[in-house]
C-alpha cells in the first residue's frame, strides 16, 4: 500500500504513513532497546539511562506500529457465503499496536517506581501483557505469511524477516518472565531479563532492515 506524499514540509508528507518510516521506527526503537539492555550497560551508565533509553524506544516502537497499523488495509473481508471474517494482517498489527501502547505504560513506570508494588503492578504487568500480544501478533504474521506464500521459503528476504520478528517476540517474552518480582523484591534473573531483551532487540532490529526497502536508482 502507497501513501499520497505531498511536498516535503507538507501536512500530508509530515502524517503520511509508509513501509520505509515503519522499518526506520522499529529499527530506532530496537537499537534503544539494545543499548539499554547491552551487556554492562547498567554497569556503566546506571539504570536511570537503561530505563530511559527503553521509554524512548518504546515510543518509536508505538510510531512504527501505528504506520504499520494504517497499512494494514481494512479490518475484516467477505467471504463467498456472504460472512465477513477478520483478516490476519489487520489482527497481527492492532495486536502490536495494542502491545507497545503496554510497554509505553511500563517503561514510564519504571523511570520512579521505588516500591515492590509498584514495580509488580505498574511496571511488570503492563511489560508481560505487552509481550503477551507481541508473541501473538508474531505468530499471526507467521499463519498470514505461510498462507499467502508457504510456510518454508527460505530464499526470501520477508520469511526471514517474519522468522526473526517472531524470534524477538519469544525472546521479549522470557525476558518478562525473567523480569518478575517477587515478594521479596527481587527479580527472577536480571541476567535472562536483559540478556533476553537484548536478544529480542537485536532479532526486531534485523526483522526491520530486511523489511525496509531497497534503495533503487532511476
Amino acid at each position: 500500500m502507497s501513501a499520497n506524499v505531498a511536498a516535503p514540509g507538507g501536512g500530508r508528507w509530515l502524517l503520511s504513513a509508509t513501509l520505509e518510516r515503519q522499518c526506520w521506527g522499529f529499527m530506532i526503537g530496537s537499537a534503544l532497546f539494545a543499548v539499554g539492555s547491552a551487556p554492562g550497560f547498567v554497569s556503566w551508565a546506571g539504570a536511570s539511562a537503561a530505563n530511559l533509553s527503553f521509554f524512548v524506544g518504546a515510543w518509536f516502537f508505538t510510531g512504527a506500529a501505528l504506520i504499520q497499523f494504517a497499512l494494514s488495509g481494512a479490518a475484516s473481508t467477505s467471504n463467498p457465503d456472504g460472512s465477513r471474517q477478520f483478516r490476519g494482517e489487520w489482527l497481527s498489527a492492532a495486536t502490536q499496536f495494542g502491545g507497545t501502547l503496554l510497554f509505553n505504560v511500563s517503561t514510564a513506570a519504571a523511570l520512579h517506581a521505588d516500591t515492590i508494588t509498584e514495580d509488580r503492578r505498574r511496571v511488570w504487568s503492563p511489560d508481560a501483557a505487552g509481550s503477551v500480544a507481541f508473541l501473538v501478533s508474531g505468530v499471526l504474521a507467521m499463519v498470514v505469511f505461510s498462507h499467502s506464500v508457504g510456510f518454508w521459503a527460505p530464499r526470501l528476504r520477508d520469511w526471514w524477516a517474519t522468522q526473526l520478528n517472531l524470534l524477538g517476540c519469544i525472546a521479549f517474552g522470557v525476558s518478562a518472565v525473567g523480569a518478575y518480582v517477587t515478594s521479596a523484591g527481587q527479580t527472577v534473573s536480571d541476567g535472562v531479563a536483559s540478556g533476553s531483551t537484548f536478544v529480542g532487540a537485536i532479532c526486531f532490529l534485523m526483522s526491520a532492515a530486511m523489511s525496509l526497502p531497497r534503495w533503487t536508482r532511476t
